[in-house]
C-alpha cells in the first residue's frame, strides 16, 4: 500500500514536459494538480504528507520509494507471518446447500491439527497400558498417575460422591488438551500438502466446543442429582427475598453462560499469546539487528520452555473448573 502511495507521488511530481509541438497534448493528458494544502510540499521542517512532516532530507526519498516500500513491505512480511501460523485457514474446502444457505464444513489447518493431536494421544496412551501390571512401570505408571490426580484431587474434592460418574470425561478433556497444547509446540511448517503444526486450542471456535461440553455435562448433572425441575427451582439461592427475584434470576441465568465463556476465553488467550510472543522475539532480528539473535533466541528459547509448563497448566486448569463446575450442581443453593 506504501509502494502505491509513494508511485502515485511519484508520478505528480514528475517535471513538466517541455515547450514542443506536443506540449498541449501532454498538458492536456496529466493528471488534475493536487490542491497546496492537500500535497505533499517540503519546509524547514521537512516533506509534509498534507499536514503530516515527514524528516528533513526524505522528499528525495519519494522520487525513489523502492528502500521505503520494501523496508515497509517487509515489516508488514513479518507481522503477517506471525499471525498467519497462530491464525486458521481453509485447507479442505467442502460444504453443502440447505435451501439458500450454505453450511461450511470445510477442513482447516487446526483441524487437522486437532486430528494429529487425538491420533498421538490414542497411539500413547495404547502403548502406555499394552502391559498392565499390579506395579506399574515406565508410561503405564505416567498415565496412571495422572488419572489418579485427576479421579483423587480434583473430581472427588469438587464433585463429592458422584465424581466416579465425571471421572472420565475429566480425563479425557485433560489429556486432549494438554496433547493438542503440547503438539501445537511442535516445530514442523508447512510442506507440500502439509498444512504445519500449529496449536488447535489456539482456535476459538476449538475452545468454545470444549467448553460447551463441560456446560452440557454441568446442567445434565445437576438435573441428575437435584430433579429436572428441582434443579432450575433451585437456581437462585434459598432465602432470596421474593421481591428480589426479578433481578436474581436473569442474574442466575447469565451466571450459566459465564463459566463456559470463561473458560473458552482462558484456554484460547493463553496458547495464542505463548506463540505471539515467541514469534516476535525470533523476528528482533528481522526488525531490529541481526546482531540481537543471540539475545532473542535466547529470551525465545526461555517463552518456549515457559510455554510447556503453560501447556500443562492450561489442561489442569480446564479440568479443574469443569469439575467445579459439575461440584456446583450437585446440591441445592
Amino acid at each position: 500500500m506504501l509502494i502505491a502511495v509513494f508511485a502515485s507521488l511519484l508520478a505528480l511530481q514528475q517535471p513538466a514536459p517541455g515547450t514542443g509541438g506536443h506540449g498541449a497534448s501532454n498538458q492536456e493528458q496529466r493528471p488534475a494538480p493536487v490542491p497546496e494544502s492537500e500535497g505533499p510540499k517540503a519546509d524547514e521542517h521537512g516533506v509534509t504528507f498534507g499536514k503530516e512532516h515527514a524528516a528533513p532530507g526524505q522528499h528525495e526519498n519519494l522520487r525513489h520509494p523502492e528502500g521505503k516500500g520494501e523496508e515497509a513491505e517487509h515489516e508488514g512480511g513479518v507481522a503477517e507471518h506471525i499471525f498467519h501460523h497462530v491464525s486458521d485457514e481453509t485447507w479442505v474446502p467442502l460444504g453443502f446447500w440447505i435451501g439458500a444457505r450454505h453450511i461450511d464444513v470445510s477442513i482447516t489447518k487446526h483441524v487437522i491439527n486437532m486430528w494429529i493431536a487425538a491420533g498421538i494421544l490414542l497411539i500413547v496412551l495404547a502403548l502406555a497400558v499394552r502391559r498392565r501390571a499390579v506395579i506399574p512401570k515406565g508410561g503405564y505408571s505416567l498415565v496412571e498417575m495422572f488419572v489418579m490426580f485427576i479421579r483423587d484431587e480434583i473430581a472427588v474434592k469438587n464433585i463429592g460422591h458422584h465424581a466416579a460418574l465425571y471421572t472420565p470425561y475429566l480425563c479425557s478433556a485433560f489429556f486432549f488438551i494438554l496433547f493438542m497444547n503440547l503438539c501445537g509446540l511442535l516445530p514442523i511448517p508447512a510442506i507440500g500438502g502439509f498444512p504445519g503444526i500449529s496449536t488447535a486450542t489456539g482456535n476459538l471456535a476449538v475452545t468454545m466446543v470444549l467448553a460447551l461440553f463441560t456446560f452440557t455435562i454441568t446442567q445434565i448433572a445437576g438435573m441428575r442429582a437435584q430433579g429436572a425441575l428441582g434443579y432450575w427451582m433451585h437456581l437462585v439461592p434459598s432465602g432470596v427475598p421474593k421481591w428480589l427475584f426479578p433481578i436474581m434470576v436473569p442474574v442466575e441465568v447469565l451466571g450459566l453462560f459465564t463459566k463456559p465463556f470463561a473458560l473458552t476465553v482462558r484456554l484460547f488467550a493463553n496458547m495464542v499469546a505463548g506463540h505471539i510472543v515467541i514469534f516476535f522475539l525470533i523476528a528482533l532480528t528481522v526488525l531490529i539487528s541481526p546482531f540481537v539473535a543471540p539475545v532473542s533466541v535466547a529470551f525465545a528459547l526461555g517463552i518456549f520452555m515457559l510455554e510447556l509448563f503453560v501447556a500443562l497448566v492450561q489442561a489442569y486448569v480446564f479440568t479443574m473448573l469443569s469439575a467445579l463446575f459439575i461440584g456446583m450442581t450437585q446440591h441445592a443453593h
